[in-house]
């Protein structure tokens, strides 16, 4: 290293050997700039010509480049004093093999080959000690054979889901032939419901009228007994139980010896109903074809199990298409209020699934402003996965049919506590375009939109829904598992919508005492058909 200081001491230079071009010039500002300075700054360069030489050194040993300018040092120093490569070190035989896809068949016969776990696949590793390209074809061979696993026990839990879901429980069926039994037997099981004093009532819009549908007994007492628990003025409160032919005797029988005094209890069937004996029901027509359609479009939930292209997910959504209750006529029969209730002008529907915790006659004094339909949006709110549904959740936008008549980010709201103005309902068309566009989706092999009744709802109330607080319906217990029991405790109306609903073994059991709250397990129905709190 040569040293060279200007007569001046206005510039100094550092040679760093011979044959090296570049040096380093130091300017000093002025004549009184002190010798002590001078002295720290050729400490200062003489420590960083050492560093660099270090790292050249280390780099050239160990064969990385044989680079020895400034220049080329630049390029090697910055990425390692930031502690990073600009460059992956991960060979590129290793990218083509794992994006290289992989046949149906290519492991058949090899599994007993292939690593279980992620422990057999290191220790694999360590001993043989492969090159890129092996290590690449062993670690996908592995996460192929863990994803057909993962596949395989995700679509068996759907499918077993899906079996406790559209079963009957022994428990509720035990208990609707327990009923009809006493309805045959006893008289007082066999009571008009409500008594002829009440029946006036059934008419007058002063009372606060709620419709119940449902073929499902226990699930309609709860709904029944947390309305009336709950109510400040029970003697005002007007409910009216509709359904089937085949649930009408166990479900008179039950509210016949469970008396809900002072509540006016109606339980009819849709047979009774003038409206629905008189000529077609379009109601009727649309399910008897969407049967038909759906037995042959989706053929069996051993086909879908079977189908071995399809996503987990697509799966599930197919496989619940078949409930039976989203071919249920409780399930459509709401786009029918006015009709059914031409007297009434305005009602709330409840679904058979939900819980009621407050007195729900502040409902009555919403101002509906002319919409039809008080609904609670499900857009917006802190959970996310209950709270993020909008069109595009529900209609199929690849259609052109759809597309071309909605907004896929418009925000969607929710069956299961509804107010219904049914007068301003008379003034529209919403049951003829509910069934107008039932018949697309048929004529469409149910390409519009996924499974249930919400989608077309969303459709034929388009334009007529008010938004309510969401205080008054929470969402989400019959699939959100993390639903805090303290959130849910302080909703006005709580909804086991999804699979998990409350009379169900697969219900969350930290969710279910909210519902169980209203049953009496010490009633002889209840306990001769062993039905328990958990």
């Amino acid at each position: 290293m040569q040293l060279h200081i200007s007569p001046s001491l206005r510039h100094v230079t550092v040679l760093p050997g011979k044959g090296v071009r570049e040096y380093i010039k130091v300017k000093v500002a002025s004549r009184w700039a002190s010798y002590r300075t001078l002295i720290y700054l050729l400490l200062f360069f003489t420590f960083l010509l050492r560093f660099v030489f270090v790292l050249t050194a280390v780099d050239t040993i160990d064969g990385e480049s044989k680079c020895s300018t400034l220049g080329c040092l630049g390029e090697k120093l910055v990425p390692k004093l930031l502690g990073r490569r600009l460059e992956s070190e991960v060979p590129d035989v290793m990218y083509q093999i794992l994006d290289k896809p992989m046949r149906k068949d290519e492991l058949q016969g090899r599994l007993d080959n292939i690593p279980q776990t992620l422990e057999d696949f290191m220790s694999e590793i360590k001993e043989s000690k492969p090159d890129a390209e092996t290590f690449a074809l062993k670690l996908r061979e592995m996460v192929r054979l863990m994803e057909q696993r993962t596949r395989t026990a995700k679509i068996q839990e759907y499918l077993y889901r899906h079996i406790a879901s559209s079963s009957i429980p022994k428990q509720l069926h035990c208990l609707a032939l327990r009923l009809a039994n006493e309805h045959s037997t006893n008289a007082a099981a066999r009571l008009q419901l409500p008594s002829a004093e009440l029946v006036p009532a059934l008419v007058d819009n002063s009372y606060f009228h709620f419709v119940l549908a449902t073929d499902n007994v226990l699930a309609a007492s709860v709904v029944a007994k947390s309305l009336v628990h709950n109510a400040l003025c029970a003697q005002k409160v007007v409910l009216h139980i509709i359904t089937d032919r085949n649930a009408y005797f166990p479900m008179q029988a039950w509210f016949s010896l469970h008396s809900l005094s002072p509540a006016i209890i109606e339980v009819k069937a849709l047979h009774h109903f003038d409206w629905f004996t008189k000529g077609k029901v379009p109601v009727l027509e649309a399910i008897e074809k969407d049967q038909k359609v759906r037995s042959q479009f989706r053929g069996g939930s051993s086909a879908i199990v079977a189908n071995g292209t399809e996503k987990p997910n697509i799966i599930a959504a197919k496989l619940q298409a078949l409930s039976p209750k989203y071919n249920s006529v409780m399930n459509h029969i709401r786009i029918h209020l006015p009709e059914l209730f031409p007297s009434l002008e305005k009602v709330v529907f409840l679904d058979d699934d939900i819980v009621i915790q407050t007195d729900l006659s502040p409902l009555w004094d919403i101002k509906m402003n002319g919409k039809v339909n008080g609904a609670v949006e499900t857009c917006t709110g802190e959970d996310k996965f209950v709270m993020s549904k909008r069109l595009k959740n529900y209609l199929n936008f690849s259609h052109p049919l759809i597309a071309a008549n909605f907004n896929p980010n418009e925000c969607a709201w929710a069956y299961g506590m509804n107010i219904f103005d049914l007068e301003a309902w008379k003034k529209t068309n919403i049951s003829l375009t509910y069934h107008h566009w039932l018949e697309q989706n048929l004529k469409s092999d149910l390409s519009l939109w996924q499974l249930g009744t919400l989608p077309p709802g969303l459709i034929a109330f388009h334009g007529h829904v008010h938004i309510i607080d969401p205080f008054w319906h929470m969402l989400g217990l019959g699939y959100q598992e993390n639903t805090s029991l303290v959130d849910a405790e302080t909703a006005g109306v709580v909804h086991f919508n999804g699979r998990a609903k409350p009379w169900l073994e697969i219900a969350f059991p930290q969710l279910r005492p909210l519902w169980t709250k209203y049953i009496n397990f010490s009633d002889k129905f209840i306990k001769s058909c062993h039905i328990q709190a958990s």
